[in-house]
Order: C-alpha cells, then sequence, then structure tokens
C-alpha cells in the first residue's frame, strides 16, 4: 500500500476547495495516483546526490491517532485532520492479558541479525525477537497491530481477582464470587443475608465485561472487569490519554518544505492530466514547469533545495563530476576542445 508524504490539506494551499473536489470528483485513488507520479519525478532527480528518500518518509510514517498506541515524546501524529508533535507521553489504553506474551529472551544462540525493534504496529508471532529497552524478548502468542491486540513487552496494568463459587456463607466487603455463568461482586454490607443468591440479593453487583471504547476506569482494586471468562482490577492507569493542543500535543509539520511545495505542484499537474489530459491550464502548466526545473538544477547542485546530503565513504557528500579533455598543447589556446 503506498503511504502518502502530501494530505489533502497540503493542496488548498495553491487550489480551492471546490476546484480539488472536481479534480477527484470523491475517488481518493486519484491523489495516490498523482503522487505517485510525482514522487517518482523527485526521486529520480534526487536521489543519487541527497537524502530524499528518508525526507519523504518522515512524511510517509506519521499515522492517525490510534487510542491504542502509546506515543512517546518526539513522533508526529495526524490529529483532527492536522499534524501535531508529541510533547508530552501519550498513552494508549491497556487490556487485560488472559496470559502471558513476552518473555525475556536468555539463549545463547542470538543472532542480531533477526531481533528487531518493537514496533507497536508491526504483527508478531511466536517464536519472534524484539528488543525493547535494551533487552531482547521472544513472542509467546500471536499479537500486534493486524490482530487488533497490540501487547508491549512486560508492559501490563491488570491484575486478576481471586474468584470462588458462591456458597451461602459470610463475604467481605467487595468479594468477587462466580454463579449462574456470571461473576458478582459484594457492593454493600447493609442487610446483607448471606442466604441469597447473587441474582436475588440487591447486596451484589454483576461485574460488567471489559470495553476498549470505555475510557473512564478508576485505578482501585474494586474496579472489576471480567476478560476472556476471568476478573481483573486495574494495577495502573489503564485508559488512554486525550490528545490536548499544549497539554501533550503541538501543531508541528516536520516534513521538508521544499518537498511539500513542488510535490503539490506536480501533483496537481498529474491530477489535472488524469481529469482532461488535453485541457490542462496554463497555471498548471507553469507550475509544473518551474518544479521541473527545481529538480533539474537541484539535481546538478546549482541550488541548494534543503534535503541533507548523502555522504561517502569518507563522511563527505558525494560528489559526482567528471572532465574530459583532448590536448595537445599545454598553451589553453591552442588545444581543439576542452571541457
Amino acid at each position: 500500500m503506498y503511504r502518502r508524504f502530501l494530505n489533502n490539506n497540503d493542496y488548498l494551499g495553491i487550489i480551492t476547495p471546490e476546484a480539488l473536489s472536481q479534480l477527484t470528483r470523491g475517488n481518493e485513488d486519484r491523489f495516490i495516483q498523482a503522487e505517485e507520479s510525482a514522487e517518482m519525478s523527485v526521486v529520480e532527480y534526487l536521489s543519487e546526490n541527497y537524502e530524499v528518500e528518508k525526507e519523504l518518509a518522515k512524511g510517509k510514517y506519521i499515522a492517525e491517532y490510534d487510542r491504542r498506541i502509546t506515543y512517546p515524546v518526539g513522533v508526529h501524529i495526524y490529529f483532527d485532520g492536522q499534524i501535531h508533535e508529541v510533547i508530552r507521553s501519550i498513552s494508549g489504553y491497556r487490556e487485560p492479558a488472559t496470559g502471558q506474551y513476552w518473555e525475556e529472551y536468555s539463549g545463547i544462540d542470538l543472532d542480531a541479525c533477526h531481533v528487531s525493534c518493537y514496533s507497536q504496529f508491526n504483527t508478531y508471532y511466536p517464536g519472534d525477537k524484539v528488543s525493547y529497552n535494551d533487552v531482547v524478548y521472544v513472542c509467546l502468542k500471536e499479537n500486534g497491530y493486524k490482530f487488533d491486540d497490540i501487547r508491549i513487552p512486560m508492559v501490563n496494568g491488570w491484575l486478576e481477582a481471586e474468584i470462588a463459587p458462591w456458597k451461602p456463607m459470610e463475604y467481605p466487603l467487595w468479594s468477587v464470587v462466580e454463579y449462574d455463568n456470571g461473576f458478582f461482586t459484594l457492593m454493600t454490607l447493609d442487610n446483607f443475608d448471606s442466604n441469597l443468591d447473587p441474582m436475588t440479593s440487591d447486596c451484589w453487583g454483576a461485574i460488567a465485561d471489559y470495553d476498549p471504547e470505555y475510557n473512564a476506569y478508576e485505578l482501585s482494586e474494586n474496579e472489576y472487569v471480567v476478560y476472556g471468562g476471568r476478573v481483573f482490577y486495574p494495577e495502573t492507569d489503564v485508559n488512554a490519554d486525550i490528545p490536548q493542543v499544549g497539554r501533550n500535543i503541538s501543531p508541528h509539520d516536520p516534513r521538508n518544505y521544499n518537498l511539500k511545495k513542488h510535490m503539490v505542484r506536480l501533483a496537481l499537474y498529474e491530477l489535472t492530466k488524469l481529469i482532461a489530459p488535453n485541457n490542462v491550464s496554463v497555471v498548471r502548466m507553469r507550475d509544473y514547469e518551474d518544479s521541473m526545473k527545481w529538480l533539474i538544477d537541484a539535481a546538478k547542485l546549482r541550488l541548494n533545495p534543503q534535503i541533507p546530503r548523502k555522504l561517502d565513504a569518507t563522511k563527505k557528500p558525494v560528489t559526482d563530476w567528471q572532465l574530459a579533455t583532448f590536448q595537445t598543447d599545454y598553451d589553453p589556446y591552442k588545444n581543439p576542445w576542452m571541457v
């Protein structure tokens, strides 16, 4: 799947929303077609001397905010359609676990080539090894983004409660029992009758199933939930942090301005060709020609595109130049030609 460097809002600096809507006609795939063509031109001209792929990746890997993901400081996300930088760590929600998903790897046959850094956007299978906080872990149970079950190694948030089948006996407050295929907790001792079962007595309350959409679980030993046929209560804050501008996110676009500017121009030209190849406006043609000239000049090092240069083995910028001479005399005025 093609990852977009641009977003729809980038086009609105040089075209109106109405005109953009007429170009795409609600078909989002047209953006991808146009931007793929624009990116091919950019990479073709700039990849030899510049780290253009890394600059493009800064925009391609900005993901939409996801409540399941924990974001560290410094990463960028799309929130409410705008790009923001995380200025304070944002925690995702954590589900209870009925088993162990990771364990620290203690083998001696560790091959560094097969150990990747853990990512919440990847999917893992038993036997996979990852490095997280400089510790190597091995996967015990399938988990990951595609399974909609993200499990960060050794990061939990819930403890399992002790459960006993209900019997007609005295129970301390907040005891958890199983009765008639359901789970109940003793919520009050007022007028408690040990002979009344949890379905009959008002002193018992049914424990609800865990709901990942609910984001107000209290950090309490009595905040019980049912998950996978077991009962859990929070050990730490298990709710997802809410992104708030000025509190944990700040508007900031990390993409290279020059790349964004010329990618938009090239993509708009490609979009126009998709609709009316024989009726491209003069404005679009002029912008396209200006951007292509910029690419050519940048490729020949005639201008500084504000993109980091590629380095050679000596850690110096890659230089590609040639000198051809046809010299018959050291007097330059007598040489037939010299380049």
